[in-house]
């Protein structure tokens, strides 16, 4: 297929996932996917992926004049614990704040708990003579002193440095000290907390810098072979996805590596929003009820991340955690779930049936790929249900082994003293719907909404195959279903803004604050975004206040106006605190932090579907959990020849390249103008009528 490039600019976005690497590329009103197995290292797979994706659309890699990418590099160093050498310079007295954490544990009765691995052990942690409170600098620190350090950390051979000293926050002259006289001394990078985090909570904040420091050789260096590689094929410098959902040049996250923690789980949500227009926002269920937001639902091959959007904007957090360790940075709001496609299912000690975490990967895979897998996955048992079938090409690349899938479940079957390789395939992909409807209402029923009031985007390479069924359970009556599902993630690089954020704890009472200073405060963090923006001029900027009842623990962001009035920031934070916990009170207040965030818009791709021809490609056996034991015989289409306006009944079977959409007899769909499937519940009488 040949696309006039003359209309617009080619622009293309890369998602690397745990085991498939996705590509979007938009070229005038077009959009052409790939899917290619992940590679190690990683950048091989992307540069496979753009070349897969330009030939399908019949332009050269130095067409593309915008390319945006999200990875997962920093995530993977924490949870695979293979992060840089990592050493950690403190005030002395505070060696041991990493260990010691915080009082909350999330194993309170489990006598044989372990607290997760610190990523920086104790033998390189480090302690300097100086001391700054929270009114200023007290005892300066020994420059002699710090050079001494760095000739301990050089003969250690330390591969990272993270410099967090107490309430450097308030002044950061010592820290700032530090640092310089590090990068002297060192040919190794040096994260310091006031440029990571300048915000207080002395756990958190040490936490997060440590963070930066473990993953930013293995961001400076894959982001560098990156740029290099891409300029070797004609390609522009890619922009990264942050973990806040914007975009950012290579230099700067190079510089500030944990903003690229959950890369790719943010930009899937980014691009949920932008294929879901204002009018479908806003739409009613079936029940008349107005939609709050969505759901959105990315089941990948290692896991499934779930998050929420909001009057067409994520919501995002600061208060995040990984595999224990906890991270302070402005992010979109994504719980994660090791349920995914390549999800592992397994008999533990007691008999019972249990899907993940473990996952097969990319390489071997689950079973049906024949590339050498032997334990039956997720996506095995949809083999066996009949929903992916023998003639389906993941990805376009990977044809599948019906019988290995079965053979697999089969002995699953023995192991679990189930009947047989179709109850073991039902058996799992029970366990693993409810793993993930867990996970949903942890979003929504435990934070205060309703799941009826949303509508379920489903999205991922095996997400359009599960979504219906969480939505019976969650009884959401609207799934929709991206053109780009398969490789939304990739989509939502191309729709995303690029965004910057900065913070300042200030710590005041409202009614002793001061606006001037408060101003004085914005001032210098509203120069920091813009100093980071590509476009300062054409740059949005938002500022924000982190504010608490006097005694509360914890802080709501409320939006603060560009002319700063603190009535208005009280009446704001009561409102949210109603919104959060049912109650306002009459109460002192006190801001602890302000926030400014700069963006610059982007351009989100214009995506015309353009069906033609017979969609209808055959049919085949597919079992469904309404239906009891009995197979259906289920239409197959090939969804890229469905027309806009086409309709269609359940059961029935969409494949895609990168996806499969699977329809159960109670539902019904309506194809989009621009290609996205809604999927609605069908009221009881119409499913009997069929």
């Amino acid at each position: 297929m040949t696309i006039d490039t003359t209309a617009t600019d080619a622009r293309i976005g890369v998602d690397v996932g745990g085991t498939f690497t996705d590509v979007a590329l938009s070229v005038g009103d077009r959009l052409v996917t790939a899917k290619v197995p992940t590679t190690d290292p990683q950048h091989r797979g992307v540069l496979e992926g753009i070349d897969k994706a330009c030939a399908d659309a019949g332009i050269e890699p130095h067409e593309i004049e915008g390319f945006a990418h999200a990875m997962t590099v920093s995530v993977n160093a924490l949870l695979e614990r293979d992060g840089a050498k990592t050493a950690l310079v403190t005030t002395e007295g505070f060696r041991d704040v990493l260990e010691i954490g915080r009082q909350n544990r999330p194993h309170l009765y489990d006598l044989e708990a372990e607290k997760p691995e610190t990523l920086v052990p104790r033998e390189r942690r480090f302690e300097l003579d100086e001391r700054t409170t929270t009114d200023g600098l007290e005892r300066a620190v020994d420059p002699d002193a710090v050079r001494d350090l760095a000739a301990t950390i050089r003969e250690r051979d330390i591969e990272s440095v993270a410099v967090c000293l107490l309430h450097s926050y308030a002044d950061p002259a010592n820290e700032q000290a530090v640092a310089e006289v590090l990068r002297e001394e060192l040919e190794v990078p040096v994260s310091a907390s006031h440029e990571v985090l300048a915000e207080f909570r002395e756990f958190e904040r040490t936490s997060t810098t440590a963070v930066d420091a473990y993953v930013r050789p293995a961001i400076d260096d894959y982001v560098g072979r990156l740029v290099e590689h891409a300029r070797e094929d004609g390609l522009p410098a890619p922009r990264i996805m942050q973990a806040n959902g914007g975009i950012a040049d290579p230099e700067t996250v190079r510089e500030h590596a944990v903003t690229t923690v959950l890369s790719g789980p943010a930009a899937g949500v980014v691009g949920a929003g932008a294929t879901v227009d204002a009018d479908e926002r806003g739409a009613e269920s079936k029940d008349g009820v107005s939609l709050e937001g969505l759901v959105t639902f990315d089941m990948g091959g290692t896991s499934s991340d779930v998050s929420l959007v909001r009057d067409g904007q994520a919501e995002r957090t600061t208060d995040a955690e990984i595999d224990g360790i906890p991270i302070r940075t402005p992010m979109v709001d994504v719980n994660t779930v090791g349920a995914g496609g390549g999800s592992i299912a397994w008999v533990d000690g007691g008999g019972a049936l249990r899907v993940g975490p473990r996952s097969a990967g990319a390489d071997p895979g689950p079973v049906c790929y024949g590339n050498g897998g032997t334990e039956p996955t997720v996506t095995d048992a949809n083999v066996v249900l009949g929903y992916i079938g023998p003639e389906t090409a993941l990805g376009g690349e990977i044809t599948l082994d019906i019988d290995a899938a079965r053979e697999a479940l089969e002995r699953l079957a023995d192991e679990a003293d189930l009947d047989g390789a179709l109850e073991a395939a039902r058996g799992v992909y029970r366990v693993a719907n409810a793993t993930m409807t867990r996970t949903i209402r942890a979003v929504t029923v435990e934070r205060g909404h309703d799941p009826r009031e949303f509508a379920l985007v489903g999205f991922g390479g095996a997400g359009p195959m599960h979504a219906t069924t969480l939505a019976d359970a969650l009884e959401i009556g609207r799934v929709v279903v991206p053109r780009p599902g398969g490789v939304l993630s990739a989509f939502g690089l191309l729709a995303a803004d690029e965004s910057y954020d900065a913070v300042r704890t200030v710590g005041s009472q409202l009614d002793a604050a001061e606006s001037e200073t408060l101003e004085a405060v914005y001032d210098d963090l509203v120069a920091d975004v813009l100093t980071e923006a590509s476009d300062p001029d054409a740059a949005q900027v938002e500022r924000a206040a982190d504010c608490r009842y006097a005694g509360q623990s914890f802080e709501l962001i409320v939006s603060v106006d560009e002319s700063l009035d603190l009535e208005t920031v009280a009446e704001r934070f009561h409102q949210a605190h109603e919104r959060a916990y049912g109650y306002a009170l009459e109460e002192a207040m006190e801001i602890v932090n302000l926030r400014a965030t700069a963006t610059v818009p982007g351009e989100e791709p214009t995506i015309h579907h353009d069906g033609a021809g017979d969609a209808r490609v055959g049919t085949r056996e597919a079992y469904f959990p309404e239906t009891g034991d009995d197979s259906r015989e289920t239409a197959v289409y090939d969804r890229d020849r469905l027309e806009a306006g086409a309709t269609l009944a359940g059961p029935a079977i969409l494949e895609q390249a990168e996806s499969t959409t699977v329809v159960p007899p109670s539902w019904t769909g309506e194809l989009l103008a621009n290609g996205t499937l809604v999927l609605t519940r069908a009221d009881e009488t119409e499913v009997g009528d069929r």
